[in-house]
C-alpha cells in the first residue's frame, strides 16, 4: 500500500463482506455500523441498497474520520417481495420454498467513500434459477449450512450453490455480499496499490 493511502475501514459486521474485502490483500478494520436499516414507505429495493450502503459508510466515516471507507447492503427481491434474513430456520424453510423453480434476483449495494468523503458507488444485479426443490431438499440443506444470516436463505459460497441450475452475474462476489470487482477499482481511484 502506497505510504500516503489513508487506513481504510470496512463498514460491516458480516463475516461474509471480511472474508471477500480479505482476498484483496490490504490491511483494514471492521466497524461495525449503527443505523436503522428498515425500509423507508415506498421505497424500492434499488433505493433500498443504496440509501443503506451510503448510510453505512458514512456513519463509520464519522467515527474513523480520514479514513477510507467502505459500506454495502444486500436485498433478495422474489417477484414484488423484498426478502432479508430469515434468522430462524422456519422463515428460511419458506423463503426456500417460495424460491423454488423460480428466478429471484438480488441486489448488492457498495458505497466507497475516500478520505474526502467523495463518495464512489454502484449496485450489482444478480439473477438466480432455482432449481424445483422438494421440501426434504431444503430442510436438509438449511440443517447442513445454517443459512439463516443471510438474505435469500443461502450460502452460494458454500452448499447453497447446489439448489442453482444457474447464476447469471457480472461479478459473482457481488452474490456473497460484496462486489469486489468494483471494490477494487473504487480502491485503485483511492490510491491503494492492487495488480
Amino acid at each position: 500500500m502506497n505510504n500516503a493511502v489513508k487506513p481504510l475501514v470496512l463498514g460491516s459486521s458480516s463475516r461474509y463482506r471480511k472474508a471477500l474485502l480479505e482476498r484483496l490483500r490490504l490491511p483494514f478494520e471492521c466497524c461495525s455500523p449503527d443505523i436503522d436499516e428498515s425500509p423507508l414507505p415506498g421505497e424500492s429495493a434499488l433505493r433500498l441498497v443504496q440509501r443503506l450502503a451510503k448510510q453505512k459508510a458514512e456513519a463509520v466515516a464519522r467515527e474513523n474520520p480520514g479514513s477510507v471507507v467502505v459500506g454495502s447492503d444486500q436485498v433478495c427481491i422474489n417477484g414484488e417481495r423484498i426478502l432479508g434474513k430469515p434468522h430462524t430456520e422456519a422463515a428460511a424453510f419458506e423463503q426456500l420454498k417460495a424460491a423454488s423453480g423460480k428466478a429471484v434476483s438480488f441486489l448488492t449495494s457498495l458505497c466507497v467513500l475516500d478520505a474526502d468523503g467523495a463518495a464512489h458507488e454502484a449496485v450489482a444485479e444478480i439473477k438466480v434459477q432455482f432449481r424445483e426443490l422438494s421440501d426434504d431438499e431444503i430442510h436438509r440443506y438449511i440443517a447442513a449450512d445454517q443459512p439463516l444470516d443471510c438474505a435469500g436463505s443461502f450460502k452460494s459460497e458454500a452448499l447453497g450453490i447446489t439448489l442453482f441450475s444457474s447464476v447469471a452475474s457480472d461479478d459473482l462476489t457481488a452474490l456473497e455480499g460484496l462486489p469486489l470487482i468494483k471494490t477494487a477499482e473504487f480502491l485503485r481511484r483511492c490510491g491503494y496499490l492492487l495488480p
